[in-house]
C-alpha cells in the first residue's frame, strides 16, 4: 500500500483567474485573426491587474474590457485597476514561425499522458477533483455564501499496481462568507461523497478549511500569476510535466500544441496496445518543424515512435489535425486542459 496526493485549484483561484484572462485575450485575437501570435501574461493582486506579454495581430481588442468580463463571469467585482502593457512579438521569433517555415514557436519538452482508470483516460482521483471544481463553480453562481477562490486535494491509498483503493484524506479549502459554515461544509461534503461513490471510492476523513476560516480570498488574500499552476493544468502530478505554461499562447507555441498532441498520442497508443498507462515526451527546437525526439513509456515498457508521429508532430500539422485555432482556450484554462 502507498499514499499519493493530487491537487486542483478552483476557477476563482487568483492564478487560475490570470490564466483565464490570458486565454480570453488569446481567444479574441484568434477569433478576429487566425494568424495572431500571442504570448500573454497576467499578474493580479491588491486591487490591480497587470497585463503584459507579446501579441502580433490584425485583431482590434480591448484587453482591459476582456479582463473585466472574465472577472464578472467568475464571480468577482470588475472595478480593479487594469494596466495594459502588451507589446509586439519579437521579429526574431516570427522568423521561425511564419507560414513558409512553420517551425516551433519555442524550444522545450512537453508530456502527454493517458490511463485506463476512467472513460476519460485519466486517473480517478484527477477526474474527481475536476468534477468537484465544476460543481463548486455552480455553487458560487447559485449560493451567496460561496466565494470563487479555493482548492482541493486528494490523498489516496493505492495498491502496488497503483490502483486507488480509497481516499485517506480529502482536503477542501474554500472561500466563503463564514456565516453558515455547518451548512456549506455539509453541502461540499455531500457533493464530494456523491462524486467519489460514482467511482467506487469512500473517503476516510475530510479536512475542510483546516485553518478554521477562509473569508478573505481572491486578489485581496493572495496574488495571481499566469502559468503558476502548470501541474493542475496538466495531470495533477500523475505524470511528468513540461516546463512551459499552456495559457495565453497561440498554438504555434509547442508548450500548447505539443502538449495537446502528446496527449492524443498517449490515448491512441493506450487503445492500440491495450495499455494500462502511457506517457509521451515530445521535444522541439525553436524555428524547426520536426520534433527533435518522441519518447514513449508505458506499463508494457518503451515503444519506438512510428515515423508518421514525427510528421504529425510538426506544429502546422498539429494545428490542422486538432483544429487548434478554433478552440476556446478560456474554457480550457478553467478546470485543467485535459478533461477528456
Amino acid at each position: 500500500m502507498k499514499l499519493f496526493s493530487n491537487e486542483i485549484v478552483f476557477r476563482g483561484h487568483p492564478d487560475k483567474v490570470c490564466d483565464q484572462i490570458s486565454s480570453a485575450i488569446l481567444d479574441e485575437c484568434l477569433r478576429k485573426d487566425e494568424g495572431s501570435r500571442c504570448g500573454v501574461e497576467v499578474m493580479g493582486g491588491k486591487g490591480k491587474i497587470f497585463i503584459t506579454g507579446e501579441i502580433t495581430t490584425k485583431a482590434d481588442f480591448d484587453a482591459a474590457a476582456i479582463a473585466r468580463r472574465v472577472l464578472r463571469d467568475i464571480g468577482y467585482r470588475d472595478d480593479y485597476e487594469i494596466i495594459d502593457n502588451i507589446g509586439k512579438q519579437s521579429g526574431d521569433i516570427a522568423l521561425g514561425t511564419n507560414d513558409e517555415i512553420a517551425g516551433a514557436g519555442d524550444q522545450g519538452m512537453m508530456f502527454g499522458y493517458a490511463c485506463n482508470d476512467t472513460d476519460r483516460y485519466l486517473p480517478k482521483a484527477m477526474v474527481i477533483l475536476q468534477e468537484l471544481s465544476r460543481k463548486y463553480d455552480e455553487l458560487v453562481h447559485s449560493h451567496e455564501d460561496f466565494y470563487p477562490d479555493g482548492k482541493a486535494q486528494i490523498t489516496g491509498v493505492y495498491d502496488d499496481d497503483f490502483n486507488i483503493l480509497s481516499i485517506k484524506d480529502f482536503t477542501i479549502s474554500y472561500n466563503n462568507s463564514e456565516k453558515n459554515r455547518k451548512v456549506t461544509d455539509a453541502m461540499l461534503k455531500d457533493i464530494a461523497d456523491e462524486i467519489c461513490a460514482r467511482y467506487g471510492l469512500k473517503v476516510e476523513r475530510y479536512l475542510i478549511n483546516p485553518t478554521g476560516r477562509f473569508e478573505i480570498g481572491g486578489f485581496e488574500g493572495d496574488a495571481g500569476l499566469t502559468g503558476r499552476k502548470i501541474v493542475v493544468d496538466a495531470y495533477q502530478s500523475f505524470a511528468n510535466v513540461g516546463g512551459g505554461c499552456m495559457n495565453g499562447k497561440d498554438p504555434t507555441k509547442v508548450d500548447l500544441s505539443g502538449a495537446y498532441m502528446a496527449r492524443k498520442y498517449a490515448k491512441e497508443l493506450l487503445k492500440k496496445y491495450d495499455l494500462k498507462w502511457c506517457e509521451i515526451q515530445m521535444s522541439y527546437a525553436i524555428g524547426l518543424r520536426r520534433p527533435l525526439a518522441i519518447y514513449i513509456d508505458s506499463d508494457k515498457g518503451n515503444f519506438m515512435p512510428e515515423e508518421q508521429m514525427y510528421e504529425r508532430g510538426e506544429p502546422k500539422h498539429i494545428i490542422e489535425e486538432l483544429d487548434m485555432k478554433h478552440i476556446c482556450y478560456e474554457k480550457q484554462a478553467m478546470f485543467g486542459h485535459f478533461y477528456d
